[in-house]
């Protein structure tokens, strides 16, 4: 199989201004990981950019499990598919799916990069407690750099998400996960 192949194009209405933009998929058979499908596309009308990532093949609903240690562990490859719940105990962090979430293959320092740019956006705000965001701030950038230990948590209900390395271990999603799950994305149905 070639690296990279055009598997679908499709249109979709643009989430911002409601016109038709294109959208391309892309299957790439990615060494140590397996085949990845890659969808992106743009908006012709507005510029809106659109991108999602994930396993080309479902592993069965899961909880991926991942410690990070001792300094380079925080370069272990992430894919999170745009449905996957990521919780970070230790340092009080939890993203959920919510209807425009996007999935994307990053790496775990990536990840912490990405969870400091939006706690500064969050903590640039008038009234936003200023000790626990410096508290909150240092924590992540201590966890970004591989000084404190911490636990990242994939939880995945489509199985198309993993923690690319020796370390990761993998579990299949109780029936109170599998629950709650259904019970956020009926939450999220009555939402749209």
């Amino acid at each position: 199989m070639d690296v990279v192949k055009k598997i679908l194009e499709y249109t979709i209405k643009c989430p911002v201004c409601g016109s038709e933009m294109k959208i391309e998929d892309h299957l790439y058979d990615m060494p140590l990981v397996g085949k990845v499908i890659i969808s992106s596309g743009r908006c012709p009308r507005c510029g809106y950019k659109w991108s999602d990532a994930r396993l080309a093949e479902s592993r069965g609903a899961r909880k991926i499990i991942y410690r990070v240690e001792k300094p380079g562990d925080e370069n272990a490859l992430v894919i999170r598919a745009s449905t996957a719940s990521i919780i970070i105990p230790e340092l009080g962090v939890e993203i959920k799916p919510g209807p425009a979430a996007l999935g994307y293959i990053t790496t775990i320092e990536g990840l912490i990069m990405d969870i400091i740019e939006k706690t500064e956006f969050i903590c640039s705000e008038p009234d936003a407690p200023l000790d626990e965001c410096k508290k909150k701030l240092e924590q992540l950038r201590k966890a970004r750099d591989g000084l404190i230990k911490y636990t990242i948590i994939i939880i995945d209900p489509e199985g198309v998400s993993t923690i690319v390395s020796d370390k990761t271990r993998e579990e299949p999603l109780s029936e109170e996960e599998i629950n709650a799950l259904e019970k956020e994305l009926l939450g999220m149905d009555s939402q749209k």
